[in-house]
């Protein structure tokens, strides 16, 4: 279970190339946002892919900027980053996502109703990326993706860390990967004012936005509960990660990158044995 957070996702995609190297397997994942995006590499065994294009195209205004905002509408570009890139510069290995048995879920939201719709991505299709493009696409500098007959926006917004979700697919026996630390508390966001202004065609996301903090909170008290009875194990930072959502500072994403390395380097026999059923 992948948590989002824009470029704190590179803390999770250390951790996960890690257990790739290390030939930990899954039955399922579920990414969220950053997760999402960031968490399909893992059924496509492409390790180091994250940090790689997220390093070379650090600089490309198609990619994330304020170019791409003011042109397109979509501060990740659209086109670029979830058609061109994947498909032409760092190739996505489909086949192999293909064949891999991990299933891969991932969440958005609908701007119509606030919900979170829920989506498996068995193969990767034009529509697909679009499906991971929703999930990632932040409120106020992303425009909503029309996809599977809905208008959706990032899945943080409605479930930002779906673990009831996973349980009610069968998934009993989780690994949650969040990229805040331990003990962190969401508040509410002082934005209210910029969403009822950028997003007043979608009340639903100004309300579920003026919730979040909500709807976050009571997800990580579940959390630890489960986590309590040894139904899931919690990966985190040990502090807040040294990177805003939106950072192309290389070092930074080094830095946080390196930090999910070693929090993977550091867990793994833990997730080797909660994965083998084993108490922890």
């Amino acid at each position: 279970m992948l948590e989002g957070g824009g470029m704190r996702g590179l803390f999770t995609a250390g951790i996960l190339d890690v257990f790739m190297e290390n030939g930990v397997k899954f039955d399922g994942i579920v990414g969220v946002s950053a997760g999402a995006t960031f968490g399909c590499n893992y059924k496509s065994h492409q390790a180091g892919r994250v940090l790689r294009y997220n390093m070379r195209f650090r600089k490309e205004p198609r990619y994330m900027g304020l170019r791409s905002l003011i042109t397109t509408g979509d501060l990740v570009g659209a086109e670029f980053a979830y058609h061109i890139l994947p498909t032409e510069l760092d190739v996505f290995d489909v086949e192999t996502y293909r064949n891999d048995p991990t299933e891969f879920h991932i969440v958005c939201t609908d701007v119509h109703t606030g919900d979170a719709i829920y989506h498996r991505i068995n193969d990767f299709t034009h529509e697909e990326f679009e499906w991971i493009r929703a999930s990632a696409s932040m409120p106020i500098v992303s425009r909503p993706v029309s996809v599977g007959g809905y208008e959706l926006l990032d899945g943080g917004i409605s479930d930002s860390i779906p673990l009831r979700y996973f349980e009610s697919e069968g998934f009993m026996r989780n690994i949650v990967i969040l990229t805040q630390p331990k003990g962190f508390t969401k508040k509410r966001t002082k934005l209210i004012p910029v969403f009822k202004a950028v997003m007043r065609k979608y009340p639903a996301i100004i309300e579920a936005m003026n919730r979040r903090h909500i709807m976050y909170n009571r997800e990580l008290e579940y959390i630890d509960q489960q986590q309590s009875e040894g139904k899931c194990l919690v990966i985190c930072p040990d502090d807040i990660l040294p990177i805003s959502r939106t950072s192309q500072n290389p070092r930074k994403m080094q830095t946080v990158y390196d930090m999910g390395r070693k929090a993977g380097e550091e867990n793994l026999l833990r997730v080797r044995r909660f994965l083998e059923g084993e108490s922890l």
